[in-house]
């Protein structure tokens, strides 16, 4: 272990009279290089807009209280300076909209809610930044804030933290996040809506770039017994999608100019390359960059959308600014380069910058057949079976009904679960999957895909071994192709065919049989992130989760 001498922090807080936590003197974290980027002695106090305080009158008390502060600040330099404590791998700092459990709309919330705690448990310290949208139980207020330039215009953040299965999840704290979602935040983290943006998405998405390099610097966390203090400059920042594709230009515009985050590197992910974050060419002006980033946002294509003509592309930005691009299967990444129909037209950027592709674990611990909260029978890969009688049942409705179908248009966690564990077959006839987590939580469950081959799914799913491919699909989103309806047809009736037949129940044995955590992925994002060669970084351990399912480990968003 290395022991660091760690910057001493003054916080003098007192309670609002909603319950949050207001600062009369903040902790500072001043940065005479970066005019814009400095910490104010009031701000907003990190619950909705009906909560807002008096600023004025906040900065009139934060006076008062400096005298105070100041002989608390010279009784404490005359203390013994705190230790940082260390352990060997990477500092990694992953930045993305959402995080599952505490928001999730897809994949991405998945993958930033359970690669996190693999790379921990290999011994590196891991922080994940997201917005807050909700308030959420377990994340505390850190008393820490910054002020930000979005736009044309000064904003405020707060930050708050909480420490789950070795990983610090920081939430960035704004009222652009926090008053679009009322409740569990099951969706409107984009839009109101599915399919409709929010009108400040580009200023929402730039503050949580700039608070996400802020945040490595200024946060002193101690909840690790194997690290403390800052995370410091010698960082690999892993962006994920459009929403976070400033942050490579805004670490090579703000910070690396002035000798800050000069180690620092960037791995840039693409979890699905249909949102790319397009915009008028005009609104370029918002993001506050210098003008000869222009030429990696330029874009034009033959669309109206989100207007005519000439336009600036966040995800074409993060892809040539960033140190290395990835993405969440190695067959996605071929189609990526393959052509503009499936590189949505950034094939010939990703083709000029390279892209590794790695395949996506799932969380083996919420999806475990063997204590499955929400079925009434838990089994493993020695008891894949069903209640005979309830096998005679079916049996005899598929006998009396052959032409009727049910499905279920909602989503339900427990349904999901049961119907995992109840099927036997699982279609998923995607145009697209990037890596897909369904097929990963049915194989779990001894439950045979039938699928399309493409992204993902050709990774994971084994023709004959694991499940049954339908080929690939047209990407002409606007009609149906009578070729691909067959594909569905036949692949389907081929796996009922073969159902009840020792070849079915040993494919059945070699679902449950695999690997599917976020382990060996894990370990995959390890190589890849040393490679970056950034200071300090060393290779991990082959480690496991400690007490996982513990009390303090389970997020309670």
């Amino acid at each position: 272990m290395a022991a660091v001498s760690a910057s001493r922090f003054i916080s003098k807080s007192s309670y609002g009279k909603h319950g949050g936590v207001v600062d009369s003197e903040p902790r500072t974290f001043l940065n005479p290089r970066i005019p814009y980027l400095r910490n104010q002695s009031a701000a907003y106090h990190g619950l909705r807009s009906q909560n807002m305080v008096d600023l004025p009158q906040m900065r009139t008390s934060a006076k008062a209280a400096s005298r105070l502060a100041k002989a608390a600040s010279d009784r404490a330099s005359r203390r013994p300076r705190a230790v940082v404590i260390c352990g060997n791998g990477m500092k990694l700092i992953f930045v993305a909209a959402e995080v599952a459990p505490w928001s999730k709309t897809g994949g991405l919330g998945d993958v930033v809610g359970g690669l996190p705690p693999a790379l921990a448990a290999n011994g590196h310290r891991v922080m994940t930044i997201v917005p807050r949208h909700d308030q959420y139980k377990d994340g505390w207020d850190t008393n820490v804030l910054h002020e930000i330039k979005i736009g044309d215009r000064i904003e405020t953040v707060r930050f708050f933290h909480c420490y789950k299965r070795g990983v610090d999840r920081v939430f960035v704290d704004h009222p652009m996040f926090l008053e679009k979602v009322w409740g569990k935040t099951g969706g409107k983290i984009y839009g109101p809506v599915t399919g409709t943006d929010y009108q400040d998405n580009q200023l929402r998405f730039s503050l949580l770039c700039q608070a996400a390099l802020e945040a490595p610097r200024v946060l002193n966390l101690n909840n690790s017994e194997h690290y403390s203090g800052p995370y410091g400059e010698d960082v690999v920042f892993v962006a994920n999608d459009w929403h976070t594709a400033l942050l490579p230009c805004y670490l090579k515009s703000m910070y690396k100019p002035h000798g800050i985050y000069k180690n620092a590197k960037v791995a840039f992910c693409i979890h699905n390359i249909a949102y790319q974050g397009r915009f008028a060419f005009s609104d370029f002006a918002f993001v506050n960059l210098p003008d000869n980033f222009k030429s990696s946002f330029d874009f034009i294509d033959g669309y109206d959308k989100p207007v005519k003509g000439r336009k600036i592309n966040w995800m074409k930005a993060g892809i040539l600014e960033s140190d290395r691009v990835v993405t969440v299967s190695p067959y996605y990444a071929q189609e990526l380069l393959s052509g503009k129909e499936k590189g949505v037209e950034l094939d010939n950027f990703i083709r000029t910058k390279g892209i590794t592709g790695i395949v996506n674990g799932m969380d083996v611990l919420e999806w475990n057949p063997m204590t499955d909260k929400y079925i009434s029978v838990n089994y493993d890969a020695k008891t894949g079976t069903g209640k005979k009688y309830l096998e005679r049942q079916l049996v005899d409705l598929e006998e009396m009904f052959p032409d009727k179908f049910r499905a279920i248009i909602k989503f339900n966690a427990a349904l999901a679960h049961q119907i995992m564990a109840g099927a036997d077959i699982l279609a998923i006839p995607s145009r697209f999957e990037p890596c897909g987590l369904i097929q990963l939580q049915g194989m779990r469950y001894g439950l045979l895909p039938a699928c399309s081959t493409t992204g993902g799914l050709a990774d994971t799913v084994k023709e004959g071994f694991t499940g049954f491919h339908m080929g690939d699909f047209s990407v002409k989103c606007d009609l149906v192709d009578p070729a691909d309806v067959k594909k569905v047809v036949t692949t389907v009736k081929r796996a009922c065919a073969s159902y009840g037949t020792p070849a079915f129940a040993k494919m059945i044995q070699n679902c449950m049989a695999q690997d599917l955590s976020w382990k060996g992925p894990a370990k995959k994002w390890e190589r890849l992130l040393l490679s970056l060669e950034v200071a300090g970084s060393e290779p991990g351990i082959d480690g496991e989760e400690i007490a996982p399912l513990a009390k303090q480990n389970v997020a309670t968003p």
